[in-house]
């Protein structure tokens, strides 16, 4: 069973760094913390039931969304690190 979901490992992986960029994000912004924890919940929930409907689907292009996801987690990245150190601002 698991073998099939193997090419989605990095989605995954990526999903996860996704949600604490966009939580540090948050942080480093100065919003309310019990919001930002509720709205990272929900969209945890949503990932998880648009990943386990999903899947059927996106196995047939489980590497353009591997890169995809990897190259929003680097963006983000950039943006989170540039806003931390003041550069690009609010």
């Amino acid at each position: 069973m698991l073998e099939g979901l193997m090419p989605l490992i990095p989605l995954i992986i990526f999903g996860n760094i996704e949600n604490l960029i966009l939580a540090s994000q948050g942080v480093v912004a100065g919003v309310n913390m019990k919001k930002l924890g509720l709205l990272s919940i929900c969209f945890v929930l949503m990932w998880l039931i648009v990943g386990t409907v999903g899947t059927s689907i996106a196995l047939d292009y489980a590497n353009v969304i591997d890169f995809v996801g990897g190259f929003a987690i680097f963006v983000l990245g950039i943006q989170s690190m540039l806003q931390a150190t003041h550069i690009l601002g609010n």
